[in-house]
């Protein structure tokens, strides 16, 4: 009886999970096909036969250059999130350094501070002066709109921790060094990979600002392309898999956070 009103539960939270999807769907279809209904031309709302050719096309399909572009455009926005990953993984360290040492507090936290409320989207033509419009100034881009988010919010999380444990190693004689490397930072790790995670979607709306003015591939740059032509079902399907990316690189976050840190997720 137990395992029967357990199994029910859990079919009842799955089918309350998917329900929204299933609606937004639903209605989708119902006003796609009004409006072929309409107008068999119509592109504006095109059915999913149309967005899975145009999926197909563009993942299967060469183009007059012999390119695959869904996997070369997916190849160029991935490895300029790559490389902005590792400045803002940089930023975590430097976060945990300017909490735990007083001068670098004083001497960093009002200017980061400043800096993380200038829209850097409102700098981006400054980036394309300074660098170019090659690969510096879009990953200039996501770096200077997220790094300061992540050093803030880490910096933040260090001046919370307890000053007891701190107190502990100390006494006990650590250095400054081993304390930060040894207790601080493996606490302090996972909820700023957490913070990471939660600003993923900022990373890949300043990739798609960066690529959509100035750029010859990538995910952001083949949406603006194919915007020129009114060609919604390619547009959808490349949305779908922004989101589709964005929330495996999630899950596997998620995943790793869970097996790494499972005090964390308690």
């Amino acid at each position: 009886m137990i395992t029967s009103n357990k199994n029910a539960i859990k079919w009842k939270d799955s089918f309350l999970s998917i329900l929204l999807f299933l609606v937004v769907l639903l209605l989708y279809q119902f006003f796609s096909h009004q409006r072929h209904l309409i107008n068999p031309a119509d592109k504006l709302l095109p059915t999913f036969s149309q967005i899975i050719d145009a999926f197909n096309r563009s993942t299967f399909i060469p183009d007059r250059s012999g390119t695959y572009r869904l996997w070369e455009d997916s190849v160029a926005s991935g490895r300029r999130i790559y490389i902005s990953l590792i400045f803002i993984f940089a930023g975590i360290l430097f976060g945990v350094y300017m909490g735990s040492f007083k001068i670098l507090d004083k001497l960093f936290y009002k200017f980061f501070l400043f800096f993380d409320k200038i829209p850097a989207l409102a700098i981006l033509p400054i980036l394309f002066i300074v660098f170019g419009l090659g690969e510096v100034s879009k990953i200039a881009l996501i770096v200077i709109g997220v790094v300061p988010t992540i050093i803030l919010d880490t910096y933040l999380k260090v001046k919370a921790f307890p000053q007891e444990q701190l107190v502990k190693a100390i006494t006990m004689g650590s250095s400054k060094t081993q304390t930060i490397f040894k207790i601080i930072l493996p606490k302090i790790f996972p909820m700023a990979l957490d913070s990471v995670r939660l600003n993923f979607k900022a990373v890949i709306l300043f990739l798609i600002s960066g690529e959509a003015l100035a750029a010859t591939e990538g995910l952001g740059y083949r949406i603006f392309v194919v915007r020129r032509y009114m060609a919604m079902d390619s547009i959808i399907s490349y949305v779908i898999w922004i989101g589709i990316l964005s929330l495996l690189v999630d899950v596997a976050i998620c995943f790793w956070l869970k097996k790494s840190y499972s005090w964390y997720n308690k």
